[in-house]
C-alpha cells in the first residue's frame, strides 16, 4: 500500500511487517494470508454489522483489531477499505491500549 500516511515497520508483535503513523500501528500482515487491522473499539462497534457479514474478517472480542484473511483479490479491496477507516479512527486512540490478536485470548471470537 502506498498511502503517504503510512509508514513501514516491524509489526509490533515481531511478526513481519507493519504500517503505522507516528507512534500508532495500523496495520500489520503474519504471512501473506492474513492482515491485523487496528479499527478501535469505536470504529469496530460502527462497523459491526458489515464486519459480521464478511467471511474474511474475524472479530476479537475486547481487541480494537480485526484479522483480515487475504485468500481472493476482493478480500485485498476489503483490506484497503478497513485500512483507510483505520486511518479515520486512529486519530482519536482507544482509552485502553490493545496489542496484536496472536498474543490475544479468543474468548467468543468467530
Amino acid at each position: 500500500m502506498s498511502w503517504p500516511s503510512l509508514t513501514p515497520g516491524r509489526a509490533h508483535c515481531g511478526g513481519g511487517v507493519g504500517l503505522g503513523t507516528g507512534t500508532q500501528e495500523i496495520v500489520h500482515f503474519h504471512g501473506e494470508h492474513e492482515a491485523d487491522v487496528h479499527l478501535t473499539r469505536a470504529m469496530i462497534a460502527k462497523l459491526r454489522p458489515a464486519l459480521l457479514g464478511s467471511s474474511a474478517v474475524r472479530l476479537r472480542a475486547g481487541s480494537g483489531w480485526v484479522t483480515v484473511r487475504l485468500d481472493m483479490g476482493s478480500d485485498i479491496d476489503l483490506l484497503a477499505t478497513l485500512v483507510s477507516a483505520a486511518l479515520q479512527a486512529n486519530g482519536v486512540p482507544d482509552t485502553v491500549p490493545d496489542g496484536c490478536t496472536r498474543t490475544r485470548p479468543v474468548p467468543g471470537a468467530r
